[in-house]
C-alpha cells in the first residue's frame, strides 16, 4: 500500500457480520439506476461496499414492456445487475439497497440474496420483516437505516424477539443533508434531534452498553471527504455511507447529462420537494422542479402501482416519482427528478471511484476485485 499524503493516515477496516470492509464506506443507493452495476462493483473493488439501488429497475431494461410486466421484469432486471456487479468485480463486497415502501420488497430482498448479494440496506420504512426474508441466506449482513435512536432500538428488539438476530449494523441517516426520501416530517428535517452529532453519540453509546459494540454504527447524510469521515468516527460511527459524492464519477450509472446537471450547479440549486411516498424528499433544481414549485402540470399518471402509499395512485395527484427519476436517470433533466445531498454542488469536475477512494484513505488502493476499465483498475 503506497501512502500517498504523509498527513493523512489510512481508514481503520471494518468487521460487519461476517464481512471485513478493507475500508469503511459503504455507497449509497441511488435510484432509480444511478447506482447499478457499474458504480456497485467499482466500489466493491476498492474496498467498500457497492451498493445497487433496486427502486424500478426494470424500466430501462429489456425486460419491461407495459405495467402488467413491471414486478416479473423488476426480478430479471436485478438478477442481471447483481450478475454483471460480480463479473466485474469478482472479490468485491456487493450488497443492494432495498426500500421498504415498494410493495415488492419482499421480492427484491429475496432476489437479491439469491443472486448473490452480501448486503442488504433497507429503509424508508422499518423493515420489521428483513430477517425473515433473509432467513434463508444467515451470513448476509442485514443492516437498517434510522433516523433515530428510538428506530434503532425498536427494530434491534423486534429482531431480536422474532428471529433470534440483531443487526449486522445500523445505518442513521442525517435528514438535515442526505439526499432523496428523508427520515423526517418537513418541520424536522433541519432539527438538531435528527442531527448526526446527536444521534451517532446515542447509537454509539447505546450499541456499547446493549450489545458490547456489536452492532457497529454507520454515518450517512453529508459526507464528502476525509475531515467529515473523521469528524463521524471520532463521534462514535465505525464507517460511513457516501452517495453523492460518487455521481459525478465515470463509472456511475447515470447519464452524462444528469452528472452535467452537478458540476454546473450553483448555491441554492438543492430544493425540498414533496415526493408521492408522503415524504419530503431533496433533489437538485432542475425544469422539474421548478414546475413543480410554480403548480404546472407534470406526468401524474401511474404506470406501475410501485409504491405501498403512493399520492400519485390513490389521490391521481402530485406526479409519478418512479417515472420522473427514471428520466432523469436516463439524461430527460426537463422531466426528470434528480434526488440528491446537500453535497451537490462541489462537484466541479469528472473523477473515478479510484481516485475518491484513494484521496479519503491517503493511500492507494489494492484491488479487491478485477477492474471494469481503466478508470478503476491500475
Amino acid at each position: 500500500m503506497t501512502v500517498l499524503s504523509s498527513t493523512v493516515k489510512p481508514l481503520p477496516p471494518l468487521t460487519i457480520g461476517e464481512f471485513t470492509l478493507p475500508i469503511p464506506i459503504i455507497q449509497g443507493g441511488m435510484g432509480v439506476r444511478v447506482s447499478a452495476h457499474r458504480l456497485a462493483s467499482a466500489v466493491g473493488y476498492a474496498g467498500g461496499v457497492g451498493g445497487i439501488a433496486t427502486v424500478a429497475l426494470s424500466l430501462a431494461s429489456k425486460y419491461y414492456n407495459k405495467g402488467k410486466d413491471y414486478y416479473k421484469a423488476n426480478i430479471k432486471a436485478l438478477a442481471d445487475e447483481l450478475r454483471l456487479a460480480r463479473e466485474i468485480s469478482p472479490r468485491g463486497i456487493i450488497g443492494t439497497n432495498c426500500m421498504v415502501a415498494i410493495r415488492d420488497f419482499e421480492a427484491m430482498v429475496r432476489t437479491s440474496l439469491e443472486n448473490g448479494a452480501q448486503f442488504i440496506i433497507s429503509g424508508a420504512g422499518l423493515p420489521l420483516r428483513l430477517p425473515e426474508f433473509a432467513a434463508a441466506n444467515p451470513k448476509a449482513a442485514l443492516i437498517p437505516i434510522v433516523s433515530s435512536l428510538r428506530a434503532a432500538v425498536l427494530i434491534a428488539k423486534r429482531w431480536h424477539k422474532l428471529y433470534k438476530r440483531l443487526p449486522d449494523a445500523i445505518l442513521f441517516e442525517d435528514p438535515n443533508t442526505a439526499g432523496g426520501h428523508l427520515g423526517a416530517d418537513r418541520p424536522s428535517i433541519f432539527s438538531e434531534a435528527f442531527s448526526l452529532e446527536r444521534v451517532i453519540p446515542e447509537l454509539a453509546q447505546w450499541s456499547r452498553k446493549e450489545y458490547g459494540d456489536e452492532i457497529p454504527i454507520i454515518s450517512a447524510g453529508g459526507i464528502w471527504d476525509r475531515g467529515d469521515i473523521d469528524r463521524v468516527l471520532a463521534l462514535g460511527a465505525k464507517g460511513v455511507q457516501m452517495a453523492t459524492r460518487f455521481i459525478c464519477t465515470h463509472e456511475c450509472d447515470a447519464a452524462q447529462a444528469f452528472k452535467d446537471a452537478f458540476i454546473q450547479a450553483k448555491e441554492g440549486d438543492v430544493v425540498i420537494i414533496d415526493s408521492p411516498a408522503g415524504l419530503p424528499g431533496r433533489a437538485l433544481s432542475s425544469p422539474f422542479t421548478r414546475k413543480l414549485f410554480r403548480g404546472e402540470d407534470v406526468d401524474a399518471k401511474c404506470f406501475a402501482t410501485c409504491l405501498s402509499a403512493c399520492l400519485c395512485r390513490d389521490q391521481e395527484s402530485t406526479f409519478c416519482i418512479a417515472r420522473a427519476l427514471h428520466q432523469a436517470q436516463q439524461g430527460d433533466l426537463e422531466n426528470g427528478l434528480v434526488f440528491t445531498g446537500t453535497n451537490a454542488t462541489r462537484h466541479t469536475r469528472m473523477t473515478s471511484v479510484r481516485e475518491i477512494f484513494e484521496e479519503l484513505n491517503g493511500c492507494t488502493i489494492p484491488p479487491t476485485g478485477t477492474p471494469a476499465d481503466g478508470s478503476i483498475g491500475g
